[in-house]
C-alpha cells in the first residue's frame, strides 16, 4: 500500500483531505508512514527523542518502570499524537517507554523535519498545537478524576470515556493504568457487570 492510501485510511481521513494539494504532497514526500509489529518498543526510557509519532492504526502504551514494576500511564490509539517535548527543545530524552500493543501503522517524522514543515505550513503547526492542547486537556481531566475517585469510579470513568481500551488492552496493563492489581480490576469488572 502506498503512502497516500495509508494516510487516506486514517479513521479521521477528512483531516488529511482538508490540507491543500501542496500540503498533502509535502506530507506524502516525507514518506512518514511506517508499520510496527505488536510488541515493538518505539522508545525506551533514557533514549534521545528524535522523532514524533502519530497513530494511524493501532494502540501504543506509554509506561515507566518504577522499582522494577511496570506502570502504565497513557494509551495512544487512532488519531492520537504521542506526546513528546515541545519542538523548541533542542535535545530531549525520554522519561517513558513506548510499546506497540497491537500491530501499528504510524506516521513517524523526525523532529527536525517536523519543525521545518511547521515553518513552511503554518496551518499544520496550528493543527499540531490544537491536537497537543486537546491531549493536555484530556490528560488533566483524567488526572483530576483519578486523584479524586475510588478504583471503581476510575474504571467507570474509563468505561465512559475510553471504552475502546477495555477490549483492546490486556487487563494487567489496564490495572496499572487505574492504579490497582489485576485481581482487583477483575473484581471491579464483575461488580459493574452484575449491576
Amino acid at each position: 500500500m502506498d503512502q497516500r492510501s495509508e494516510l487516506e485510511n486514517i479513521p479521521d481521513k477528512e483531516l488529511f483531505l482538508t490540507f491543500s494539494k501542496d500540503e498533502q504532497e509535502a506530507i506524502l514526500s516525507m514518506k512518514a508512514v511506517k508499520k510496527f509489529p505488536k510488541g515493538s518498543l518505539l522508545l525506551e526510557e533514557g533514549d534521545r527523542i528524535t522523532h514524533s509519532f502519530f497513530v494511524i492504526k493501532g494502540c501504543i502504551r506509554q509506561f515507566k518502570l518504577i522499582d522494577g514494576v511496570d506502570k502504565t500511564n497513557l494509551f495512544y490509539t487512532e488519531n492520537n499524537s504521542v506526546h513528546l517535548p515541545p519542538l523548541t527543545e533542542e535535545v530531549a530524552y525520554s522519561k517513558f517507554n513506548l510499546e506497540c500493543l497491537e500491530d501499528c501503522t504510524l506516521s513517524v517524522v523526525s523532529l527536525k523535519t517536523e519543525k521545518e514543515f511547521c515553518k513552511r505550513f503554518p496551518r499544520f503547526e496550528k493543527m499540531c498545537r490544537m491536537t497537543s492542547e486537546k491531549n493536555l486537556v484530556d490528560f488533566q481531566e483524567f488526572f483530576a478524576n483519578y486523584i479524586a475517585s475510588s478504583p471503581e469510579e476510575r474504571y467507570l470513568y474509563l468505561q465512559e470515556t475510553r471504552s475502546d481500551l477495555l477490549n483492546r488492552v490486556p487487563q494487567y496493563h489496564l490495572a496499572t493504568y487505574l492504579g490497582v492489581t489485576a485481581e482487583s480490576l477483575s473484581r471491579i469488572r464483575k461488580r459493574v457487570a452484575n449491576r
